[in-house]
């Protein structure tokens, strides 16, 4: 297996200055040793042999437009590494190739007939085809929708019908570069507490809305997972004790009133003609009645969900993602409603942040796997 070396093996005890500049660089040298608690000699010399190989550079100086000298900055070379992220679905598999940042560079979205763990691995092997001819990939992070164990084994993905199956270890052997896989929402997580909305937050929460209703949690740099995630038990969530029935019989649970395939069906039941979510969604944008109240249903039940998030974890921040992302953005007045009547007036709301809904995203998410993996030395599990 090719293998790059990683930046573990070069910065040794070095390290935790190294990622402070990847995650949140340019930096100047005060602003780093303030972050780390560390003083001017320990950085000096901690930051020594990273210069030295190259693992972060000096890229100059930076004026303020405070009294004194300018600052010299820190960073690091992002596109000195390229990382493969993939998105397993049931019809395609979006792909991206991003920088050492996590930054899109280029991407791709193919078709996904045979849903057979060969066949998965022999398209992953042809995508990593096309993007090396531009590109060369350090590593590898595929995203999917089931539950994971060790970032190696796919233990449950009803939707493609896979049980047991040893993804990561088919990868590296038909590919000879390293490779993860991971429960799809908790690597948008990973890019979203490494690079993303809340880097700077020490507990935050993940909403992911689509096809399916995600969630989760990341407290202290760390992930929330246990043996039972990635069964997609947020879905179940209460929402509307009135409201319609799920595939599993629950009343007015997440996928009832969330779920994009059930907005699509109520939408076309009460238009009288086949309607996308989309469609809908636009629909409701423009003040169409019927297709405005199915969005503020949704949202209101949304509401209720982020309001228990609130409650229960105290979050610094609740991000919004997925490619139903809109629903919240149309009913956001309706969402924020719901979610401070289900609230103490005291309490303060956090900041509610939405992502584009860009599909990237997820592939984005994967890659963040890959990076971590090789910034930290490790092959499974995220320090």
């Amino acid at each position: 297996m090719k293998q790059h070396r990683s930046w573990d093996a070069d910065a040794g005890a070095s390290l935790p200055v190294a990622i402070e500049v990847l995650r949140r660089g340019p930096l100047s040298r005060a602003e780093i040793g303030r972050r780390l608690g560390l003083s001017h000699a320990s950085l000096s010399r901690l930051s020594a042999p990273l210069l030295e190989r190259g693992v972060i550079r000096d890229i100059g100086e930076h004026n303020d437009g405070r009294v004194g000298r300018p600052s010299r900055l820190l960073d690091v070379d992002a596109s000195s590494h390229h990382f493969l992220g993939a998105k397993v679905r049931e019809t395609e598999i979006i792909a991206a190739v991003t920088d050492l940042r996590g930054d899109v560079v280029d991407e791709l979205r193919t078709p996904l007939g045979d849903r057979s763990p060969e066949a998965v691995v022999d398209q992953i092997g042809r995508i990593l085809t096309h993007f090396s001819a531009s590109h060369t990939i350090t590593g590898i992070g595929i995203g999917i929708g089931g539950a994971v164990c060790a970032r190696r084994t796919v233990i449950s993905a009803a939707f493609l019908g896979w049980e047991d199956v040893a993804l990561a270890d088919l990868i590296e052997r038909s590919t000879s570069v390293p490779a993860l896989v991971e429960n799809d929402v908790v690597a948008l997580c990973e890019y979203e507490d490494w690079f993303g909305a809340a880097r700077n937050d020490e507990r935050f929460a993940v909403i992911t809305l689509g096809i399916g209703t995600g969630f989760g949690m990341v407290i202290h740099g760390e992930p929330i997972v246990n043996d039972d995630y990635g069964f997609g038990l947020v879905g179940h969530w209460p929402m509307d004790p009135s409201g319609p029935v799920c595939a599993q019989g629950h009343r007015g649970c997440a996928a009832a009133l969330l779920n994009s395939d059930a907005i699509a069906r109520y939408a076309s039941e009460a238009l009288g003609a086949d309607t996308t979510f989309d469609e809908t969604i636009q629909l409701a944008s423009e003040g169409q009645p019927a297709a405005q109240r199915i969005v503020h249903d949704a949202a209101q039940g949304l509401g209720v969900l982020v309001a228990a998030v609130c409650n229960l974890i105290l979050p610094d921040r609740i991000i919004v993602a997925g490619e139903g992302v809109r629903l919240a953005e149309v009913g956001l007045d309706t969402l924020m409603g719901s979610a401070r009547h289900f609230r103490d007036p005291r309490a303060t709301m956090p900041p509610l942040t939405l992502s584009s809904g860009d599909n990237s995203e997820w592939a984005r998410g994967a890659a963040v796997l890959a990076i971590q993996a090789f910034v930290l030395g490790t092959g499974a599990a995220r320090a």
